[in-house]
Parts: C-alpha cells; sequence; structure tokens
C-alpha cells in the first residue's frame, strides 16, 4: 500500500521516547493559526511511497534508536491515511520496531468502519502524541478551522484503553496563553490517567516564509513569540514537571 508522504527525518529525537525515524505525511484538514507545515495540508502534493519502501530506509537508521526509538508518523495528519498507518505498523510490529503517532485526532469518530480501524491500529500502537489545540470550543474553532469535541473524545477513548500518550500545548500570545484557559486544559488532563509527558511548545513565526511561498495569508505575522516568563508560568500551571517520570 502506498501512502501519500510528505518528507522523512532519519533523526529525531523530540518525537517520541528515544531516537527516532521520522516519517512525515500529507494531508490534513485542521487549518491550525499557527501551523508550521501549511505545505502539508494538500495531500495530493506528496510523494507516495510503499509500507516496504518507509520500513527498509528506517531500518537503515535502527542502530541509532537504542532501546526506546523507533518509527513515529507525524504530518499532516497521519489518521487521515488510516488504512496506510494499519499496513505500516502492523509491519513495524512483526520487525520488532516500536510504533508512535503524533497525532491532533480530527479525524476520530467512535462510528462504523473508522472505528473499527482506528482500534486494530492501537494494537500496533506503542505511544501517541497529542495535541491540545485549544481547551474552549469556540476558541478551538477559530484558531483550528473544526469543532475540538470529538479530538476530546479521543483522549477519553485513550485513557479508557491505557494507552500511554504525551501532550503538547503551544503557547500563543493571545490565544492559548491566559491562565483560565491553561487551568481548564489543566484541569482536562486531570482527568486522564495515561499522560506520560506533558509539554509546553513556544510559538514561534519561522514558517512565515512558506507561507508567502504559498501565497497564503498569515494570521499571526505580528504575533512575537511568548516571553520565558509566559512560558515557565504555563508550564507551572499545567503541572508539566508532574509528568516527567516517564524518563526514569
Amino acid at each position: 500500500m502506498k501512502g501519500y508522504i510528505h518528507q522523512l527525518e532519519s533523526f529525531g529525537c523530540a518525537d517520541g521516547p528515544g531516537s527516532r525515524f521520522i516519517i512525515f505525511t500529507a494531508g490534513c484538514h485542521l487549518r491550525c493559526k499557527y501551523c508550521h507545515n501549511p505545505d502539508t495540508w494538500d495531500m495530493m502534493r506528496g510523494k507516495q511511497m510503499e509500507t516496504d519502501e518507509l520500513l527498509k530506509e528506517a531500518l537503515a537508521c535502527k542502530s541509532y534508536w537504542g532501546k526506546k526509538g523507533g518509527i513515529t508518523v507525524s504530518g499532516g495528519e497521519p489518521l487521515a491515511q488510516i488504512d496506510f498507518l494499519i499496513e505500516l505498523f502492523e509491519k513495524a510490529k512483526e520487525l520488532g520496531i516500536n510504533t508512535c503517532i503524533d497525532t491532533a485526532g480530527e479525524p476520530f469518530t467512535k462510528e462504523g468502519e473508522w472505528f473499527e480501524k482506528f482500534n486494530r491500529l492501537m494494537k500496533v500502537t506503542d505511544i501517541l502524541l497529542m495535541d491540545i489545540k485549544h481547551i474552549n470550543e469556540e476558541e478551538h474553532i477559530k484558531l483550528t478551522g473544526k469543532s475540538g469535541k470529538n479530538i476530546r473524545e479521543m483522549f477519553y477513548y485513550l485513557d479508557e484503553i491505557k494507552k500511554p500518550i504525551w501532550i503538547r500545548h503551544v503557547l500563543v500570545p493571545g490565544i492559548t496563553d491566559n491562565e483560565e484557559y491553561l487551568t481548564q486544559t489543566r484541569d482536562f488532563i486531570r482527568t486522564l490517567h495515561n499522560v506520560q509527558r506533558v509539554e509546553i511548545l513556544p510559538y514561534h513565526g519561522l514558517a512565515i516564509s512558506k507561507y508567502r511561498d504559498l501565497g497564503i495569508p498569515y494570521a499571526l505575522e505580528k504575533t512575537e513569540s511568548p516571553t520565558a516568563e509566559s512560558v515557565a508560568r504555563a508550564k507551572e500551571i499545567l503541572e508539566c514537571d508532574k509528568y516527567d517520570g516517564w524518563r526514569k
């Protein structure tokens, strides 16, 4: 089976446990104002690659993985190509490879065939990296163009099946750095029992040139990166230190 691939990264150390081979898929339905990969939105812009071809490239890097490393599929939105992901991960597990999905959860639904496929995928997925775009539904829609209700439902389901997750939250001045929203995000995280790590990702505008090249208006062009103090305060509110036990 072929998937639409944006790019490959042979060595990544911030996208799951250990050192990892990262596959960036093409295609995403969210339009996050701070997205740093707008060139991944259109699936058809990706290069088609076979699962066996990708695994061959990944295994060439296996000596760098150590005990915890493996493959992370990021995006774009990997779950937009769930059939491809199932085949890739089932083959990866046959080879003893640790598997990770970096996802915003937008395609998630507990209905019909898709949910059956998702459960099959979870059987061969070791861990997920999940974004909390915005805890407030109205603000989530303004930030991403889509509802976050099904995404929160995915968080609860992953907790139900005891699937380990890391949570990431992009701190954007004037959008996600509000202490009330951060407190609500913390309270949501406290309801989950499968969280191994919570990270704050400070917003940056390094992707502005990509938007210009693609002819896409960049909504946050005048937004500055958060201060070190605001990042530290967000980490304190979200209790990031509490979830540092994954390293041990």
